[in-house]
């Protein structure tokens, strides 16, 4: 499969394509800094890409079976005016390009803990984290209004961490999952698991879903 992974070099995004290319996907890492990225790997290139300029977007992804979407605004001081208007540009360029499907990373903040109450709003969520969050919970709005591109959103356990790759993990939709002690993880390795699952083998498009071990 031809894949078009955009933020290829950043935490989640470096597992996602380590994860594809053990899979054998044709992997084009599309990236701000290529010299990030040492391209050394069978199957895999690297093209210098601006999320935010959606004509040079389309013209990277346009041939690409699916799109893989790792983008962040973490670097920036509106984290969550420039994540959302990236993912704009993302959506405009993915339907431009014609490409089948968009696989978005997205935020624990907008899982449900409770019938009324999100992650985000709850005493215990980090306030530094909160632009991020809110960017990912105004994304998933953004791909929900849209009715022409065939999207997935996989929303990561509570706490993402550098761990081990073991296949072994809980799916679910709209809540938050966690374990016997109440705590929500998922190793890097084993988000990129899943989310590779789903490109492989659809089960959840136009739809968002979790995991957690």
């Amino acid at each position: 499969m031809k894949i078009a992974l955009i933020g290829a070099s950043g935490f989640i995004g470096s597992a996602l394509r380590e994860e594809a290319l053990r899979r054998s996907h044709q992997v084009t890492a599309l990236v701000s800094q290529p010299d990030k990225l040492n391209a050394t790997a069978t199957n895999l290139s690297v093209k210098q890409v601006d999320v935010q300029n959606t004509a040079q977007l389309t013209e990277a992804l346009t041939g690409a079976d699916v799109v893989i979407s790792a983008f962040s605004g973490h670097a920036q001081n509106d984290i969550r005016g420039y994540y959302v208007q990236g993912v704009t540009s993302i959506i405009a360029a993915v339907k431009a390009a014609d490409v089948a499907r968009l696989v978005i990373v997205g935020g624990a903040g907008s899982l449900r803990v409770a019938a009324d109450t999100l992650l985000i709003d709850t005493p215990a969520f980090p306030e530094e984290y909160k632009p991020t969050a809110q960017g990912a919970q105004d994304a998933l709005a953004l791909l929900q209004a849209e009715p022409a591109v065939n999207w997935t959103m996989l929303s990561p356990a509570a706490e993402i961490f550098p761990g081990e790759r073991t296949g072994q993990f809980r799916l679910g939709q709209d809540d938050l999952l966690v374990d016997d002690q109440g705590n929500s993880r998922i190793s890097v390795q084993d988000y990129a698991v899943a989310l590779l699952d789903e490109v492989d083998q659809p089960q959840h498009q136009g739809q968002r879903f979790t995991l957690a071990y």
